[in-house]
């Protein structure tokens, strides 16, 4: 037994030590995701601003379907790590999932009375994320659960039409590691986890395309009216987010085509 600690104990610090010579600290992929989204201004909405509300309801409905009828959304630990296997390294942790031991971290909904989901309050966009996953250390298959914190910071990127949230996890909680490698194993799968999560968890699409751009045919006018988005400001509280998109509208003459067949 005793000789077994140690094993897995040397097995907790090299994987440590692989982390952060292969991944380095939790960091953020820096992502293209255009400017980061403002506040409205104090003095009103510029002409042309449409105010689209967002609540906490919302987003559950969003999540129960995403958990109920999609796959829960699932991270590969260690990535950059096993993009730079060689033949030999990956077949053995091809061998190794095969034995049950994934090294992933999957999203669940619920868990020890902590639910996923979208907090919008004082002005911050908060999501607190359950979790399980397993982690194979050295050929020790751990399992493990937790709950992680993270904050979201919008952006918008005019070109794309697309809105985006930024998930950056600022805590995490690792349970269900034995008494004994708990204070040397939760600090290395707490750093994998945040890292699989920040990496790979980015961005999240919440607008884009047809849902933020308008073109409606004006029959009685020959032409059609169109508008993009040009900025867009948000606000958060009382549990709801509140998104102020100012449109550049512009009309095209010609015959407008008429309404869209209902199916």
């Amino acid at each position: 037994m005793r000789y077994f600690l140690l094993f897995l104990l040397g097995a907790i610090i090299g994987g440590i030590a692989t982390f952060y010579f292969f991944v380095g600290p939790p960091h953020i992929k820096a992502l293209h995701t255009g400017a980061a989204v403002a506040a409205p201004e104090a003095t009103g909405d510029p002409p042309g601003t449409a105010v689209l509300t967002l609540d906490e309801k919302f987003f559950d409905a969003v999540l129960d379907t995403v958990f109920r009828d999609l796959n829960a959304p699932s991270f590969r630990l260690s990535a950059t790590q096993l993009d730079q296997m060689d033949a030999r390294d990956l077949t053995q942790f091809v061998t190794t999932q095969a034995g049950g031991c994934t090294n992933q971290v999957t999203v669940v909904r619920d868990a020890g009375g902590v639910r996923t989901g979208v907090q919008l309050q004082n002005g911050q966009i908060n999501a607190p994320i359950v979790f399980s996953g397993s982690y194979n250390a050295l050929g020790n298959c751990m399992n493990f659960n937790g709950t992680a914190q993270a904050h979201v910071e919008l952006n918008f990127k005019a070109e794309d039409q697309t809105l985006s949230g930024q998930i950056s996890v600022v805590g995490v909680n690792i349970e269900n590691l034995p008494p004994l490698i708990k204070p040397f194993a939760e600090p290395v799968i707490a750093a994998f986890v945040q890292n699989a999560i920040n990496e790979r968890g980015n961005p999240v699409t919440i607008l884009r395309g047809q849902q933020l751009t308008l073109n409606l045919p004006v029959q009685t006018a020959a032409g059609t009216l169109r508008a993009q988005a040009k900025d867009i400001r948000a606000e958060v509280k009382d549990g709801a987010l509140r998104l102020h998109i100012t449109y550049a509208f512009t009309g095209t003459r010609g015959a407008a085509a008429g309404p869209s067949p209902q199916s």
